[in-house]
């Protein structure tokens, strides 16, 4: 597919205007080929693939079930492990290191591939998609431009609007309070339009902008395509909700985290998740492991067995994991009023969606869970005496919560670990979805292909007909990292060329190559905080030293890589 223009003149230029012809066709705007489908990128934060009832969790997702009806799951889809890489990576189809943005923003270095600054020989799919007569938003979650030039004396090079995106409404940041967010509107900082007295919720602040953007260029043009790159706040903390949504879940979760973990392993393996004989990792799989310098697994990162827990801890703990269900059932809710709007508008049909996860669940509340995710950030682990104490007000805007570390790896079931962890499923296995009605013709299917989350762009050029461009704006182009996988959508066995993918997250590192093939990686090990150089058999940039060679079979949970 691509776009109509004409850059030589074409008309007549006499002494006499009068015998004069115009041609305003190398002034004209790009525009976009006959029938030519919308793209919707919806981006969920920290949720781990054994969250939605649709891969199997306990969490009810009527609207991703319905995109899933409609669409393709992909069991076998990858991230970064961290939100800012990810995101970069998806934008850009190339690998989150390629375009400077090998962890979040604010841990960046000022080296080459970790400088927190996406070049524009990278160009982001928008900024490609405005070119080829595309309306382009960015609604919700942004955390791609570098935290000293998020303000209004900073050039906003690296803000959505300066990077493809007609239109922006949300936050710049990691985080925001879902109640009192703040707020971005394009290119200036905005209010939110109401209280949570008067019902405001961020997610459905989001959803209305959504569908306003997408509302006030259709009544305009309505045969002009448009993307979407709509990226809530959750399931990242604080897990602000209702009180009502969280309520839903009364008692859903008492059975604890271990017990989760064996109920959602069983839904795997009826839905095709997991293969059959798929056994789940331990709840600690490195509680033994020292460090190089006989450093203790960290406290932070270690899961309380549930049946050590007194019966308070266990009704605060399931409360937490209550509150956080609401939090994506309402989220999901919101979404879905947008499935509904394309759907009465006549356009859900022609949209492709795709629906990914940043990474998986977050370990961020600590063995006890959190009021104050901030806590974590600073090396302090909540205490549950604390947490009883609000236990009647988690999810309000009296706190900033979070789930213990049990529920996380109970949301990455089977998998070892969490989010921040590149070396492990845990943190890089995620939920996925594809759907296009009117283009792929499988639905309600799941696909067992290796997919990583810098395929996903060159997969929708090819199902747009695009050609990735030489230059974007006059600046030439690095080649993509991703692979295409489009073959794969109606045709499960077909090769999608993908061979070799790899992984490094704050020390942490894997390698995936090809199908079954065994390969090393680098596990966690405890850190006495201090720089040293790595040890034979580890290539992290950081001090964190590999055990051993370790193997990766493909698709399978029990594996070191897990």
């Amino acid at each position: 597919m691509a776009a109509v223009s004409n850059s030589a003149f074409n008309g007549k230029i006499a002494l006499d205007i009068r015998d004069s012809e115009p041609d305003w066709a190398p002034y004209a705007a790009p525009t976009a080929v006959e029938n030519a489908p919308n793209v919707l990128y919806l981006v969920w934060d920290d949720t781990g693939i054994a969250t939605w009832d649709c891969f199997g969790g306990l969490v009810d997702m009527p609207a991703m079930s319905r995109i899933a009806e409609r669409g393709v799951r992909l069991s076998q889809f990858h991230t970064t492990a961290l939100c800012s890489p990810t995101r970069a990576s998806l934008l850009t189809g190339r690998n989150a290191t390629t375009v400077g943005m090998a962890t979040i923003e604010e841990f960046t270095d000022g080296f080459p591939n970790c400088n927190g600054r996406i070049p524009h020989e990278t160009a982001l799919l928008p900024e490609v998609l405005a070119e080829n007569g595309y309306n382009t938003y960015c609604v919700g979650k942004w955390h791609l431009t570098p935290l000293e030039e998020s303000n209004l004396a900073a050039t906003k090079r690296h803000w959505p609007c300066a990077r493809g995106f007609e239109r922006f409404y949300g936050f710049m940041g990691g985080e925001t309070d879902q109640w009192y967010p703040d707020l971005v509107y394009d290119n200036h900082p905005v209010d939110p339009p109401a209280t949570p007295e008067e019902g405001y919720h961020l997610s459905r602040d989001l959803a209305d902008k959504t569908i306003e953007f997408i509302r006030d260029a259709k009544v305009i043009a309505p045969d002009k395509p448009w993307f979407t790159y709509l990226c809530p706040g959750a399931g990242h903390a604080p897990h602000h909700v209702f009180k009502e949504w969280a309520d839903r879940y009364a008692g859903r979760f008492d059975m604890g985290y271990e017990a989760y973990r064996d109920i959602v392993l069983q839904n795997q393996k009826r839905l095709g998740i997991v293969p059959s004989d798929t056994e789940l990792s331990p709840l600690n799989p490195y509680a033994d492991v020292k460090g190089p310098n006989g450093e203790a697994w960290p406290a932070q990162d270690t899961v309380r067995p549930w049946e050590s827990l007194s019966a308070e801890e266990k009704r605060l703990f399931a409360r937490m994991a209550e509150v956080f269900a609401g939090f994506l059932s309402y989220t999901d809710a919101q979404i879905g009023r947008v499935l509904d709007f394309l759907e009465q508008t006549g356009q859900l049909d022609n949209t492709i969606i795709v629906v990914i996860s940043d990474n998986g669940a977050s370990g961020e509340g600590g063995p006890n869970g959190s009021v104050n995710e901030t806590k974590f950030f600073n090396g302090y682990i909540d205490t549950a005496e604390e947490g009883l104490k609000f236990i009647d007000r988690l999810g309000s805007p009296d706190t900033y919560n979070h789930y213990p570390i049990g529920w996380a790896m109970a949301f990455n079931t089977p998998y070892k670990l969490f989010k921040r962890y590149a070396s492990h499923e845990g943190g890089i296995a995620d939920t996925a979805i594809i759907s296009w009605p009117n283009g792929i013709r499988a639905h309600g299917a799941v696909r067992d292909n290796y997919v990583n989350v810098c395929d996903i762009t060159p997969t929708v050029y090819d199902l747009l007909d695009i050609t990735p461009p030489a230059s974007v704006r006059g600046v030439p182009q690095k080649p993509l990292d991703g692979v295409s996988f489009k073959v794969a959508l109606d045709d499960p066995d077909a090769p999608t060329g993908k061979e070799t993918q790899f992984y490094t997250m704050l020390g942490t590192r894997g390698i995936w190559h090809q199908a079954g093939s065994p390969t090393p990686c680098t596990p966690p090990r405890p850190r006495d905080g201090r720089t040293s150089k790595p040890t034979a058999g580890s290539s992290s940039i950081s001090n964190a030293t590999a055990v051993s060679a370790m193997t990766w079979p493909t698709k399978n949970p029990t594996s070191s890589k897990s």
